[in-house]
């Protein structure tokens, strides 16, 4: 990172430059730089629930087509108890009522900064601190947040219906502690995404455009200086702009990245538990999934309904967001 200020975002190596780029806590604000501004008593919940039945099926990438280094493998049993889950990600317009009832600041604005897609980056000059040098197309952008999604002159009245984005794992939880609900386990959201159909590469089936038809938002053309959006978009869409999987659940794969509770322990399936997997204890972040409109096949297949990767709790970029899950 170019930025005299800190080294903020770096989207590191193992095909994850179409990822969202980290950064460091920030300092004297505790372990993960939070401040601690939710309310506890939840308003009125606006969130569109699908109702899962449990069960059993195979997680894991049955085709061999994921990174070593992700850990995809070994395809295993996994069983679940029912469960609820947003039918879509949380909206801006969600999480803007979450912040006019509580007054709480994400870490990218405490950061004063967050990372946005050269493309889509309506700042220029002084705001722009600087780009990371191993994925020039990240700029770390001051004034870019929730609110202000591709800098400080754009405003989120703009994508009410968008997928709220520029938010870290630790603001995930914090709307989570004000709604009433959590972030999905690892297991629960594959389980989701896989819609019934077991076995498959995609939410949908095996072919990524089955009739020519787009599926999900993705990078088309040459990456990262050419997108022919041939599905529509260059950033995000609006929530259920695609069609939904079996379950009902829209945008499984594509448009923006959604965290879960997990940590990220690349051999964790060698050894994970049947009943209801919580995850490994410890890691090196927390596990994001279903890819964004970012990915390609040609570097970074993670649209894939086995793909996960990861990123630091306190990281945040114009392109990962986040759905919740009902508290039992």
């Amino acid at each position: 990172m170019t930025s005299a200020a800190r080294p903020d975002i770096s989207a590191g190596g193992n095909g994850k430059s179409c990822c969202t780029p980290s950064r460091q806590p920030l300092a004297g604000t505790g372990t993960d730089g939070r401040e601690h501004r939710a309310s506890a008593a939840p308003s009125p919940s606006p969130h569109e629930d699908v109702q899962l039945t449990g069960g059993t099926f195979g997680m894991g990438d049955a085709f061999g087509e994921g990174y070593p280094a992700d850990g995809e493998t070994p395809v295993h049993e996994v069983y679940l108890d029912a469960f609820r889950i947003d039918a879509a990600a949380v909206t801006t317009s969600m999480f803007a009522a979450f912040v006019r009832d509580t007054g709480y600041r994400t870490e990218a604005e405490q950061y004063g900064s967050s990372a946005v897609f050269h493309l889509l980056s309506t700042s220029s000059g002084a705001d722009v601190l600087g780009a990371d040098a191993g994925a020039p197309w990240w700029l770390n952008i001051r004034g870019a947040d929730w609110a202000h999604p591709t800098g400080p002159a754009s405003q989120w009245e703009d994508f009410p219906d968008h997928p709220v984005v520029h938010v870290s794992h630790n603001d995930a939880s914090a709307y989570c502690a004000w709604a009433g609900r959590r972030l999905p386990t690892e297991a629960e959201w594959e389980h989701a995404a896989r819609g019934g159909l077991d076995g498959k590469r995609y939410a949908w089936g095996d072919e990524l455009t089955p009739g020519g038809e787009h599926r999900c938002n993705i990078w088309q053309g040459s990456f990262p200086k050419t997108n022919t959006r041939d599905d529509g978009h260059l950033g995000t869409a609006p929530v259920r702009t695609f069609p939904p999987n079996g379950y009902g659940l829209y945008e499984m794969a594509g448009n923006v990245w959604e965290w879960c509770n997990d940590w990220f322990l690349p051999k964790y399936y060698r050894n994970s538990p049947v009943g209801n997997p919580q995850g490994p204890t410890i890691g090196a972040g927390r596990v994001m999934r279903g890819g964004s409109y970012l990915c390609h096949d040609s570097y970074c297949n993670r649209y894939r309904v086995a793909a996960r990767t990861s990123n630091t709790p306190e990281s945040s970029s114009g392109n990962c967001g986040f759905r919740t899950v009902a508290l039992a």
